[in-house]
């Protein structure tokens, strides 16, 4: 039951950036919008597109999903990769994770307490990897800013420093 629980916060995540994907390639308004949907100013311009994937009365979803639209109507990625947003730091460095500013950008991540407040320190970390054409498994991050968790800061911290745990950790959430 647990194991199908997560296949299918997976596979909504995925879907979602499945969705974007196919859609920037061949919608110019569409890609405007949701450039406009983590600003909280100017977010009511990505609802209509968002609504039918989140309910926009939860705070939570709504952050979430518009971050994550957002970066990917910037990036203009072709396709989903495998990168998390730990690794994407790491890249995004010349010195990799020995870099003292990407340090100071993970732990400024790591120290958040909900998926909302994350989303404030993701969105210039996605648009500094897209400055430096790293690439971020959007739909990974949907997934890990929605269900929030000590277990996904664990996991984005080992990505920063290039370990992988052993076991799957998708069965412990």
């Amino acid at each position: 039951m647990l194991i199908e629980n997560n296949s299918n916060k997976n596979s909504r995540s995925a879907a979602f950036v499945a969705y974007v994907i196919k859609r920037l390639k061949k919608d110019n308004a569409f890609g405007a919008a949701l450039r406009r949907a983590d600003n909280p100013d100017t977010e009511i311009q990505g609802w209509e597109y968002l609504v039918s994937w989140c309910d926009l009365d939860n705070t939570i979803e709504r952050t979430c999903f518009a971050t994550v639209a957002a970066g990917l109507a910037r990036a203009k990625q072709s396709i989903d990769t495998p990168s998390s947003i730990g690794s994407a730091i790491a890249r995004s460095y010349k010195d990799g994770n020995q870099d003292d500013s990407a340090k100071r950008k993970l732990r400024h991540l790591l120290a958040c307490n909900t998926g909302v407040e994350a989303c404030h320190w993701v969105r210039p970390l996605l648009r500094l990897a897209e400055s430096r054409g790293v690439r971020i498994n959007f739909g990974l991050l949907l997934n890990d800013l929605l269900y929030f968790s000590p277990k996904v800061k664990e996991r984005w911290a080992m990505d920063f420093y290039g370990r992988k745990e052993d076991k799957d950790d998708s069965l412990d959430a």
